[in-house]
């Protein structure tokens, strides 16, 4: 994993979402940059999908009811048929190597919404690889924000 830099975040709040509500509607992207390394969150009522390039190594993510509770959705894209299956290894590779790096960010870039509902720490993570190879398509539970605070 790499090490997250808050100073290499950079947040934006889109469609009248403040750092502190709604709780539902509530989408995340989170991009990057090559380049310098640099991490975009943008959270809004939908997905920042004019960040989201060719490549589609974003992370997008939203909170979904479950029961009383809610837990945090995933959503990574492998390859949905865009890649051969080496691309798609190394692309799942990639993702794994580098999603404690996103969930800090994410949990670090929303930490004032964390503060307002605390409980949302400790509700799971349940991450989506999306792919059209059946050993890469996978849903995995990857615990909870409690790990991923920085």
């Amino acid at each position: 994993m790499s090490t997250f830099y808050p100073e290499k975040l950079s947040v934006e709040y889109m469609d009248g979402v403040t750092a502190t509500e709604p709780l539902i509607p509530r989408r995340y992207t989170l991009t990057h940059s090559d380049l310098t390394g640099d991490l975009f969150l943008t959270i809004g009522f939908d997905y920042a999908w004019n960040k989201v390039n060719s490549m589609r190594d974003e992370v997008l993510a939203e909170w979904k009811p479950n029961g009383g509770s809610f837990y945090y959705c995933v959503y990574l894209y492998i390859d949905q048929g865009q890649f051969n299956q080496n691309i798609a290894a190394k692309r799942n590779e990639i993702f794994r190597r580098e999603l404690p790096l996103a969930l800090t960010a994410i949990r670090y870039g929303d930490r004032l919404f964390f503060n307002t509902f605390p409980q949302l720490d400790q509700v799971p993570i349940i991450i989506h690889f999306m792919s059209t190879f059946p050993q890469f398509a996978r849903q995995e539970n990857w615990g909870t924000f409690q790990k991923f605070r920085s």
